[in-house]
């Protein structure tokens, strides 16, 4: 595989490796050689999506830098897009290599599992001319929006939960109540925990007209298809008790209540605040959440788990702990990202301290000018600012709104200034085309939970 180091480099990570950097580099290698088309589409029962490409198609010297490149391009089309089959549209050998890495007890047959889980039906990968790879079809959808009457808005994060109470759209009630989702396996803890921050909101109101929800994770009509909230919960247990916790909660409100991902909600925040379009959210938390809203302001219904997008192609980068792939963007685009990077600068502390104290305590030391705790800041905004050009590929955004725990404080203003650095260094181009934007400090902690109780209509 093509790996380029950067010229603007994270401080405190000189091994980091941009997939944007290696998709460049692939594409002037494939231009200096024989080439061949390569058409990708990810297909699902209602959508289509398609990328174009070109591949060395001769010297067997490229052989390997081709198959890097299309495995890792694969992948991260899959996890954007989502979709239950990957139709391989050129060389027919490319196909069946990529057919073997989502095999069962391949590589990335890890990945194959979910997209089924999700999608409910088999993940295959179908290999043909490019000709025949089907047309793309995208569709756009709206979402929320609507600020009448009396609505909660509630963000599920990995660390706390941010409720908010409005009335006609004003803001009348906001908190934030921690809590620890992930390694529970009663699901009872998620459901008294969700009840317990409704209530507190209901108390600011007349009456309760709809209930918005955002949370990582992939929902279809209000039910849980996965979601690394419930990651402690088995199996079993999810299907039988998580998988129609929302709808159970509308039902015992009796209200309206829509349920989205935090990706989608955190894009529909940055659209409804400045009042833009095809802009690109990405909320950094707990983990890497991210949504787009369209030119007509719609979403368009993809995956959108950027998380689990390798960002850095080297083979030794940080692994993801549910995947075990190397250099996807939760471990790069999130606290955890923040916590290790802490511990290379000599931060650790001697007691044991839960990532979210870990975050905060960094976001301290940048208040107080500390230079230790600047370069983490100053290492997670080059990361940030190589995958967005990357994501850039996938996303024909003319704005990104960064949200997050991460980006709070002077922190945030730390990673946006070399992300910005970034992109004027190597990508001059895409930076005069692509706004970033970070919000108030309010908007970026509370703007997910004010976006998710527009999505009901109240009828």
């Amino acid at each position: 595989m093509l790996l380029v180091p950067p010229r603007v480099k994270p401080p405190l990570d000189d091994n980091f490796r941009p997939a944007a950097l290696s998709v460049r580099a692939y594409g002037e290698l494939a231009g200096r050689v024989e080439g061949s088309p390569l058409r990708l589409a990810i297909v699902r029962r209602e959508m289509t999506s398609v990328f174009d490409a070109r591949v060395a198609a001769a010297p067997a010297s490229t052989e390997t830098e081709t198959e890097g490149f299309v495995e890792r391009l694969a992948k991260s089309l899959l996890w954007a897009w989502g979709g239950s089959r990957l139709v391989v549209g050129g060389l027919p050998h490319i196909g069946e290599y990529l057919a073997r890495q989502y095999a069962r007890g391949g590589p990335r047959s890890f990945d194959a599992e979910v997209m089924q889980t999700i999608y409910g039906q088999p993940f295959v990968v179908e290999t043909c001319s490019v000709d025949a790879v089907p047309t793309a079809k995208v569709p756009s959808l709206p979402l929320g929006g609507h600020l009448d009457g009396c609505r909660i808005g509630l963000d599920l994060g990995g660390t706390d939960r941010k409720v908010v109470a409005l009335r006609d759209g004003e803001v009348i009630y906001a908190e934030e109540m921690p809590w620890d989702p992930k390694p529970q396996a009663d699901p009872n803890y998620h459901y008294v925990h969700i009840e317990e921050a409704l209530r507190a909101a209901s108390k600011h109101l007349p009456r309760v007209d709809a209930i918005g929800i955002s949370a990582a994770g992939v929902y279809h009509d209000n039910r849980v298809r996965l979601a690394s909230l419930f990651r402690g919960v088995p199996r079993d247990v999810f299907e039988a008790k998580v998988a129609d916790i929302f709808i159970e909660l509308a039902a015992h409100w009796d209200v309206p209540l829509a349920v989205a991902n935090d990706g989608d909600v955190a894009a529909l925040a940055g659209s409804m605040s400045l009042g833009v379009k095809a802009i690109l959210g990405l909320a950094m938390g707990t983990s890497l959440a991210a949504g787009y809203v369209d030119e007509a302001g719609n979403i368009t219904g993809w995956l959108n788990e950027l998380g689990s997008v390798p960002i850095d192609w080297r083979r030794d980068a940080p692994a993801e702990r549910w995947s075990g792939d190397a250099g996807t963007g939760g471990e790069y685009l999130s606290q955890d990202a923040v916590v290790r990077l802490a511990k290379v600068a000599g931060l650790s502390s001697e007691t044991a301290m839960a990532p979210a104290d870990h975050l905060k305590m960094v976001q301290e030391l940048v208040e107080d000018g500390d230079p230790r705790a600047i370069a983490v800041m100053e290492s997670v905004g080059c990361y940030l600012g190589y995958s967005i050009a990357f994501f850039a590929n996938f996303y024909p955004a003319r704005h990104v709104l960064l949200l997050g725990r991460v980006m709070s404080g002077k922190g945030g203003t730390v990673i946006l200034g070399k992300a910005r650095e970034v992109l004027a260094d190597e990508f001059p181009d895409l930076h005069h085309r692509l706004s970033l934007h970070l919000p108030d400090e309010w908007t970026r902690r509370l703007g997910q939970a004010v976006a998710a109780a527009s999505l009901p209509v109240v009828k």
